[in-house]
Protein backbone atom coordinates (compact mmCIF):
# COMPACT_ATOMS: atom_id res chain seq x y z
CA UNK A 1 0.00 0.00 0.00
CA UNK A 2 1.52 3.28 -1.21
CA UNK A 3 1.22 6.36 1.12
CA UNK A 4 0.65 9.86 -0.59
CA UNK A 5 3.76 11.45 0.92
CA UNK A 6 3.82 15.40 0.56
CA UNK A 7 7.32 16.78 0.50
CA UNK A 8 7.48 20.51 0.80
CA UNK A 9 10.23 22.36 -0.90
CA UNK A 10 11.95 25.61 0.73
CA UNK A 11 12.08 28.24 -1.29
CA UNK A 12 15.58 30.16 -1.36
CA UNK A 13 15.22 33.56 -1.64
CA UNK A 14 17.86 36.31 -2.27
CA UNK A 15 17.85 39.93 -0.73
CA UNK A 16 20.05 43.09 -1.67
CA UNK A 17 19.97 46.47 0.28
CA UNK A 18 21.69 49.23 -0.48
CA UNK A 19 23.54 50.58 2.97
CA UNK A 20 26.49 52.77 2.99
CA UNK A 21 27.55 50.65 6.00
CA UNK A 22 29.78 48.32 3.99
CA UNK A 23 33.32 48.73 4.82
CA UNK A 24 36.92 47.34 4.56
CA UNK A 25 38.60 48.02 8.06
CA UNK A 26 41.90 48.21 8.26
CA UNK A 27 43.61 46.72 11.83
CA UNK A 28 46.37 47.57 13.71
CA UNK A 29 47.13 44.35 15.01
CA UNK A 30 48.56 43.02 11.51
CA UNK A 31 45.71 40.65 11.02
CA UNK A 32 44.87 42.25 7.45
CA UNK A 33 41.50 43.56 6.62
CA UNK A 34 38.33 43.26 7.98
CA UNK A 35 34.80 43.39 5.49
CA UNK A 36 32.10 44.80 8.44
CA UNK A 37 28.58 46.17 7.89
CA UNK A 38 24.89 45.65 7.95
CA UNK A 39 23.22 42.32 5.04
CA UNK A 40 19.88 43.21 6.49
CA UNK A 41 17.93 46.27 8.10
CA UNK A 42 14.94 45.67 10.80
CA UNK A 43 11.60 47.30 9.59
CA UNK A 44 12.55 49.16 6.29
CA UNK A 45 10.56 48.65 3.48
CA UNK A 46 12.05 47.31 0.10
CA UNK A 47 11.74 48.20 -2.81
CA UNK A 48 8.94 46.66 -5.26
CA UNK A 49 9.94 42.47 -5.53
CA UNK A 50 7.37 42.78 -8.49
CA UNK A 51 4.37 43.25 -6.87
CA UNK A 52 5.06 43.54 -3.23
CA UNK A 53 7.03 45.05 -0.71
CA UNK A 54 8.97 43.15 2.19
CA UNK A 55 10.39 44.16 5.38
CA UNK A 56 12.36 42.28 8.29
CA UNK A 57 10.75 42.19 12.04
CA UNK A 58 13.60 42.35 14.83
CA UNK A 59 14.60 38.61 15.98
CA UNK A 60 14.30 37.34 12.62
CA UNK A 61 17.18 35.94 11.92
CA UNK A 62 17.98 34.58 16.04
CA UNK A 63 16.92 30.79 15.00
CA UNK A 64 18.70 30.64 11.83
CA UNK A 65 21.92 32.18 13.56
CA UNK A 66 22.09 29.59 15.90
CA UNK A 67 21.37 26.69 13.42
CA UNK A 68 23.18 27.57 10.10
CA UNK A 69 26.29 27.60 8.88
CA UNK A 70 26.24 30.66 6.86
CA UNK A 71 29.75 31.72 4.64
CA UNK A 72 30.62 35.15 3.36
CA UNK A 73 30.43 34.79 -0.07
CA UNK A 74 31.01 37.67 -3.27
CA UNK A 75 28.03 38.54 -5.24
CA UNK A 76 26.36 34.82 -3.84
CA UNK A 77 29.42 32.86 -5.88
CA UNK A 78 30.64 29.86 -4.25
CA UNK A 79 33.76 30.27 -5.89
CA UNK A 80 34.49 33.12 -3.60
CA UNK A 81 34.30 32.38 0.19
CA UNK A 82 35.10 35.34 1.88
CA UNK A 83 34.70 33.50 5.60
CA UNK A 84 32.48 31.33 7.23
CA UNK A 85 30.53 30.78 10.64
CA UNK A 86 31.93 27.67 11.82
CA UNK A 87 35.79 28.43 11.32
CA UNK A 88 35.62 31.97 12.87
CA UNK A 89 36.26 34.07 9.97
CA UNK A 90 32.25 35.26 9.83
CA UNK A 91 30.49 36.52 12.56
CA UNK A 92 27.35 37.45 12.14
CA UNK A 93 24.39 38.83 15.20
CA UNK A 94 21.58 40.75 15.47
CA UNK A 95 21.67 44.12 17.03
CA UNK A 96 18.83 46.72 17.24
CA UNK A 97 19.33 47.71 13.71
CA UNK A 98 19.87 44.18 11.90
CA UNK A 99 21.97 41.88 10.78
CA UNK A 100 25.52 42.89 11.55
CA UNK A 101 28.52 40.79 9.99
CA UNK A 102 32.18 40.80 10.58
CA UNK A 103 34.38 39.07 7.39
CA UNK A 104 38.13 37.87 7.80
CA UNK A 105 38.85 37.77 4.31
CA UNK A 106 41.48 35.30 2.93
CA UNK A 107 44.55 37.02 2.20
CA UNK A 108 44.87 36.67 -1.77
CA UNK A 109 45.44 38.77 -4.15
CA UNK A 110 42.05 37.86 -6.31
CA UNK A 111 40.21 39.18 -3.44
CA UNK A 112 42.37 42.40 -2.63
CA UNK A 113 41.39 43.10 -6.44
CA UNK A 114 37.69 41.56 -6.66
CA UNK A 115 37.02 42.50 -3.44
CA UNK A 116 38.78 44.58 -1.44
CA UNK A 117 40.20 47.12 -3.14
CA UNK A 118 36.02 47.99 -4.89
CA UNK A 119 34.88 48.27 -1.48
CA UNK A 120 37.25 50.52 -0.12
CA UNK A 121 36.90 53.13 -2.92
CA UNK A 122 33.31 52.70 -2.90
CA UNK A 123 32.22 50.82 -6.11
CA UNK A 124 30.51 48.22 -4.20
CA UNK A 125 28.47 49.14 -1.26
CA UNK A 126 25.69 47.30 -1.26
CA UNK A 127 25.07 43.75 0.89
CA UNK A 128 22.43 40.96 0.49
CA UNK A 129 21.71 37.76 2.22
CA UNK A 130 20.16 34.31 0.86
CA UNK A 131 17.39 32.87 3.02
CA UNK A 132 14.32 30.82 3.86
CA UNK A 133 11.66 31.56 5.73
CA UNK A 134 10.29 29.90 8.31
CA UNK A 135 7.01 27.68 8.06
CA UNK A 136 4.24 30.35 9.28
CA UNK A 137 7.86 32.42 9.61
CA UNK A 138 5.69 35.46 7.00
CA UNK A 139 2.59 37.67 7.56
CA UNK A 140 1.25 39.11 4.36
CA UNK A 141 -1.05 42.22 3.85
CA UNK A 142 -3.59 43.13 1.19
CA UNK A 143 -2.34 39.89 -0.89
CA UNK A 144 -5.87 40.03 -2.82
CA UNK A 145 -5.91 43.50 -3.52
CA UNK A 146 -8.63 44.76 -1.01
CA UNK A 147 -6.79 48.41 -0.88
CA UNK A 148 -6.03 48.73 -4.26
CA UNK A 149 -4.01 51.79 -3.43
CA UNK A 150 -1.79 50.06 -0.94
CA UNK A 151 0.82 47.42 -2.07
CA UNK A 152 0.96 44.14 -1.11
CA UNK A 153 3.25 43.89 1.82
CA UNK A 154 5.17 41.10 3.31
CA UNK A 155 7.08 41.32 6.68
CA UNK A 156 9.58 38.55 7.55
CA UNK A 157 8.89 36.92 11.02
CA UNK A 158 11.32 33.97 11.48
CA UNK A 159 14.06 33.33 9.16
CA UNK A 160 14.07 29.15 9.20
CA UNK A 161 17.62 29.02 7.79
CA UNK A 162 20.47 31.64 6.08
CA UNK A 163 23.00 30.82 3.86
CA UNK A 164 25.08 33.21 2.94
CA UNK A 165 25.85 36.92 3.61
CA UNK A 166 27.41 38.81 0.32
CA UNK A 167 28.70 41.77 -0.68
CA UNK A 168 27.28 42.38 -4.00
CA UNK A 169 27.96 44.12 -7.23
CA UNK A 170 24.13 45.35 -8.39
CA UNK A 171 21.19 47.00 -5.83
CA UNK A 172 18.79 44.57 -7.56
CA UNK A 173 16.63 41.63 -6.61
CA UNK A 174 17.70 38.50 -8.76
CA UNK A 175 15.16 36.13 -7.23
CA UNK A 176 12.32 38.04 -7.07
CA UNK A 177 10.34 34.61 -8.96
CA UNK A 178 11.17 32.64 -5.84
CA UNK A 179 9.41 35.19 -3.89
CA UNK A 180 6.83 35.44 -6.38
CA UNK A 181 6.05 31.78 -5.90
CA UNK A 182 6.00 32.55 -2.02
CA UNK A 183 3.27 35.37 -2.82
CA UNK A 184 1.13 33.14 -4.59
CA UNK A 185 1.22 29.62 -1.93
CA UNK A 186 -0.22 32.73 1.03
CA UNK A 187 -2.95 33.42 -1.67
Amino acid sequence: MEKNVEIRKKARETRIFQFEKLNVEERADGMGPKITGYAAVFDKWSEDLGGFKEKIRAGAFKKAIGKSDVRGLFNHDSNYVLGRQSNGTLTIKEDKNGLWMEIDPPDTQIIRDLVLAPIKRGDIKEQSFAFVVAEGGDEWKNIRGEKPDEPTTRTIIEVDELFDVSPVTYPAYPDTSVALRSMNKAK
